[in-house]
């Protein structure tokens, strides 16, 4: 009897491992997972493509994105998203969700284009005869990018792969329009656990770099208008205080901390030489990696300004059109992106064929400054933080300061092409760019993949959130303003 009871407890045993065993063969295989979805991602690669060529050929400015916004929103409708738009009292944005309850992950896309920059997709400086801006950040692919990443996400939960609610926000407006700004300000990220972007760039990396908060504004003058030889003593030159203010910065560029960057435009300087311009328009960004310290230059940049109409007996007022927070960096995701989930380093980089490097070569010998060799295309970066932050700003920042937040570069643009350029611009409108995006789209929906199903991972970025914003309370750098839905007229 006592050996029967042995054997009885011995065969329990051994059923209790096989259970044990076989239930561990049903657990879900996260990296056959990862690599389902990345070839998913390969199979659309046309797909996304025409999407990404059409918001290129269409280049439209902040709060214009009319087109882009609408070919975005249909396709997240066509993939089973719903769709709110117009959000936060903006024409072009929009919220589009799928799923229900938590964890809620928040994808950030962008498309809009940058004025005076027309460019075909070539090799050399050409223009497109009748248009006038150009993808020379890449939003083109931003957007299309953080779309296809959202629609994997959604059919793994329409799978029942995952369980919770995956969003895509439509951001507009990101060069100068501070879009994103007014969606945190009305509390449309209030519910997320984490968000998650990308940028277009030369290189591939998780962002471990923070950003300059940014304030700007355009300051006009009204002066009286005369006859530049009759009647000059007549006339109080509206141009002459815009000079007078610009001179004043340009001095007081000596006494502020060396990392602050002021740059402006004259938007407006008169119409003819012979006439006393009685309005002119300058528009000025401050920058800075501290966003205390921005306000307190813009406060000097206002007196400059005050002191300008003043000594040409002129009328002053100002508008603030855009302000953003430095980028409130997430290490713990940072990590996940980049190695701990071996999501980045799975990806990869970007192969050129070798038309693709003939073209890329073409590119480079029109730069006038030394440039990485093309192979870096296909490296990944290390991760590693750089102090002080990087020299760009972003609105991304204050949706960091709101939510967690990770983000990467992917290398859309030949190594050594600078962002805001004629090349960049080129860049997106060929494969170049398009493999680049692909590369985004698979590392942001493998990062989100880990964070629907790792609960530890979020609550972890959610620690180290707290602890780096501290007391901090958010304020939109830029005020209470709405959106300036023409700062590009």
């Amino acid at each position: 009897m006592k050996q029967q009871g042995m054997l009885f407890a011995f065969l329990f045993f051994i059923s209790i491992i096989a259970s044990s065993q076989k239930s561990k063969g049903k657990t879900p295989d996260a990296t056959k997972d990862k690599q389902d979805i990345i070839a998913s991602l390969n199979s659309k690669y046309d797909y996304y493509k025409e999407r990404a060529m059409k918001i290129w050929d269409y280049a439209e400015v902040g709060f214009k994105e009319e087109k882009s916004t609408a070919l975005l929103q249909q396709t997240l409708k066509e993939n089973g998203f719903t769709i709110q738009p117009g959000v936060a009292e903006m024409p072009t944005a929009f919220v589009a969700s799928y799923g229900s309850g938590s964890p809620v992950i928040g994808i950030l896309a962008e498309f809009d284009a940058l004025p005076g920059m027309s460019q075909q997709a070539v090799p050399e400086k050409k223009t497109i005869e009748g248009k006038n801006a150009g993808q020379a950040c890449g939003h083109h692919l931003f957007g299309v990018a953080s779309v296809a990443a959202g629609i994997e996400i959604k059919k793994l939960i329409e799978q029942k792969k995952l369980s919770g609610t995956i969003r895509v926000y439509g951001c507009p407006a990101e060069e100068g329009g501070s879009g994103k700004v007014y969606m945190v300000r009305t509390g449309l990220f209030s519910d997320v656990d984490i968000v998650i972007h990308w940028h277009p760039d030369e290189h591939n990396a998780v962002t471990m770099t923070s950003a300059l908060a940014n304030t700007s504004a355009k300051f006009r003058f009204r002066g009286k208008a005369a006859h530049a030889s009759m009647a000059p003593e007549k006339g109080r030159s509206a141009l002459d205080a815009v000079e007078a203010m610009d001179n004043m910065v340009n001095m007081m560029r000596e006494h502020v901390p060396q990392e602050t960057r002021i740059h402006y435009i004259i938007t407006n300087g008169g119409k003819a030489p012979n006439i006393v311009p009685d309005f002119a328009e300058v528009y000025y960004y401050v920058r800075h990696p501290q966003k205390d310290v921005v306000l307190n230059i813009f406060d000097r940049v206002v007196k400059a300004a005050q002191g300008a109409a003043l000594g040409t007996e002129t009328e002053m007022e100002y508008e603030v059109i855009g302000g953003s927070h430095d980028l409130l960096l997430n290490k713990t995701l940072a990590d996940a992106m980049q190695k701990n989930q071996k999501n980045l380093e799975m990806v990869g980089g970007v192969s050129y064929t070798p038309d693709e490097i003939e073209f890329g070569k073409k590119l480079q010998s029109t730069f006038n400054f030394s440039y990485p060799v093309i192979g870096s295309a296909s490296e990944v970066k290390p991760l590693k933080t750089i102090a002080g932050g990087g020299q760009g700003s972003t609105d991304v920042g204050d949706v960091s300061y709101v939510v967690p937040t990770v983000g990467l570069e992917a290398a859309t643009w030949i190594p050594g092409t600078p962002a805001h350029s004629w090349q960049a611009v080129a860049c997106g409108g060929t494969d170049i760019g398009i493999k680049g995006m692909m590369v985004a789209a698979k590392t942001m929906t493998l990062t989100a993949f880990d964070l629907f199903t790792t609960p530890t991972l979020i609550s972890n970025a959610k620690e180290e959130f707290k602890k780096n914003k501290g007391d901090y309370q958010y304020k939109a750098l830029l005020g209470d303003r709405k959106p300036a839905l023409n700062y590009r007229d």
